[in-house]
């Protein structure tokens, strides 16, 4: 593929090949465009032609554009057939299942890749639908799949769009069966699409077979069997799939588990690739969820609840009585979850991550329950413990949650909507509410207090600049308090660990955008009972420490 290169005469020589070798006639017009505004587009061409996108534990994610630095027909068609190759090298036996959501190219894409799969002679199942990404990863188990491919760019912005991979349980093992790849999987995909030669030379089959609806019933019917058949449920719930997928399947395992319909944002409901309400289509960004919030306060509604366009995030609002309606942050949404599953008598291992809040470690050592840490991402969320106790629930604090890994392997909103909605509705028949369960947890465990400092960038090298400052000029103290510890996990993965006797920072870029994450705690014991008293100490003493944080990095 093209190499790195920011010479007129070669990146044009680049582009003329690529043209060539393009299958798409919309992606060839869009790139002889750029062509035939050099030297003035050099710049844009440079960028399209700086490497090829790289096949790493995420699949790949990109911008929808010509040229091998982007997500396009050509790109697509490769990836697919190093992955269908890779597979046959392996061994792994059994179809191709493939699941796309409804941004721009994803269907495309898909059936690209089930003809790839089947020009190989190996059977490709494609989903019926735009759906959500669970539906997808809990398919790979039930059906038998080699591997699972889902087509989505999640919460990214519009213009994006992504391939992600799944294993089933011949290639991913026990712990790895309808799980996202991790290495060295990922490697070995990589070196197999660098491999493939002229796409006009990768074989293509027939479309494959389109699932019917019955798989999705059987999600739905199984995802409503997660929480108990017997419990409340009386809750009204305001909610929104952010123009994304998930509306029809939560709302249908709502309905499947007894709960009322929940109400959805009508200017949100349906999926639209150019999500025209938001800025961003992520719940945690500022002003995404203003029309849901809207919606449960005018209906009157218990709770409010918004997943990510793929629907494998939940986001949680409540009505807080002084304050009006706030999200919840991921982490105390997990200890809600992790806590109400512990109450309901799951037995297990609960893990979460390094960037996620300590209380679950604390709760878990309180309850003599399993715990385990690992690296963030439910790659490796649902690997934890090796397998020394069964995971029972995961969670990340960016709104990801695994409330049933025999359901689905991999973070899932629809299931972590009906757990959040049972528990709301079990603590609504006796008077109290989830803001009410959190300070009692509070006040049995401290106030756990977590915030973040996220930088988004235009130039990934100042990524690279504030983690060598911070490595270079470690803090001696935090907030007052010497640093106890100052952990470097390089080169196991890209993150510093400070901690104080009662602080804790974990520094790493993000995974799948590009931003600079310094993730924040502070706890703060309660005394004679006064849970909001440790609340406004704990936020002070975060809002410093953000400071001192990011000018330690030189932000």
């Amino acid at each position: 593929m093209p190499a790195d290169t920011t010479d007129i005469d070669d990146i044009r020589e680049q582009a003329r090949r690529w043209l060539d070798d393009d299958p798409d006639p919309a992606s060839r017009a869009e790139l002889q465009a750029v062509l035939d505004r050099l030297p003035t587009s050099a710049p844009e061409l440079a960028d399209r032609f700086a490497g090829p996108l790289t096949f790493g534990t995420a699949g790949l994610r990109g911008p929808l554009r010509a040229g091998p630095n982007g997500m396009n027909l050509a790109v697509v068609t490769q990836a697919a057939a190093g992955l269908v190759g890779w597979l046959a090298a392996q061994g792994g036996s059994g179809p191709l299942l493939i699941g796309y959501d409804a941004r721009h190219g994803s269907r495309q894409f898909a059936e690209r890749t089930a003809q790839v799969a089947t020009g190989a002679g190996r059977p490709a199942l494609l989903l019926p639908r735009p759906l959500p990404t669970p539906v997808l990863a809990y398919a790979v188990r039930h059906l038998g799949a080699v591997a699972g491919v889902m087509v989505t760019a999640s919460h990214n912005p519009p213009q994006d769009n992504g391939y992600k991979v799944y294993l089933g349980a011949d290639l991913g093992g026990e712990l790895g069966a309808g799980a996202q790849i991790v290495p060295p999987a990922d490697a070995g995909i990589e070196a197999a699409i660098r491999a493939v030669g002229p796409l006009a030379e990768v074989p293509l089959g027939p479309p494959g077979q389109v699932l019917g609806d019955d798989l999705v019933a059987s999600y739905v019917e199984r995802a409503a069997a997660v929480i108990a058949p017997d419990g409340p449920r009386d809750l009204a719930v305001a909610y929104t799939p952010l123009h994304g997928v998930g509306a029809a399947v939560l709302t249908a395992a709502f309905a499947r588990a007894g709960f009322p319909v929940p109400g959805v944002v009508p200017e949100q409901a349906e999926p639209d690739p150019a999500f025209p309400t938001v800025s961003f289509p992520n719940p945690e960004e500022p002003g995404a969820v203003d029309l849901l919030v809207a919606l449960a306060e005018s209906t009157g509604a218990d709770l409010a609840i918004a997943n990510d366009p793929d629907a494998d995030r939940c986001a949680v609002a409540v009505r807080d009585v002084a304050t009006g309606w706030r999200m919840l942050r991921g982490d105390e949404v997990g200890v809600l979850l992790a806590d109400h599953l512990m109450r309901r008598g799951v037995t297990g291992l609960y893990a979460t991550t390094i960037v996620s809040s300590s209380l679950l470690r604390a709760m878990c050592a309180a309850r003599d329950v399993p715990y385990d840490e690992t690296l963030t991402g439910f790659k490796w969320i649902v690997r934890a413990g090796g397998g020394s106790a069964p995971l029972v629930f995961g969670y990340e604090e960016a709104l990801g949650y695994c409330v049933a890994p025999d359901h689905v392997r991999d973070k899932d909103g629809i299931t972590a909507a009906l757990t959040v909605a049972e528990l709301a509705a079990g603590l609504k028949a006796e008077g109290r509410t989830l803001t009410d369960r959190l300070d009692e947890l509070a006040a049995e465990f401290g106030v756990h207090h977590t915030d973040q400092l996220s930088v988004r960038v235009d130039d990934l090298r100042e990524i690279a600049t504030a983690m060598a400052r911070i490595r270079a000029a470690t803090p001696t103290a935090l907030l007052g308090h010497p640093v106890t510890s100052a952990q470097d996990l390089l080169p196991e993965a890209d993150v510093v660990i400070l901690r104080t006797g009662a602080a804790r920072v974990v520094i790493r870029p993000s995974g799948t955008e590009p931003k600079l994450k310094a993730y924040l705690e502070v706890v703060e014991p309660v005394a004679d009972g006064d849970v909001a008293a440790a609340r406004a100490r704990a936020t002070e003493a975060v809002a410093v420490l953000r400071a001192e944080i990011a000018a330690a990095l030189g932000l």
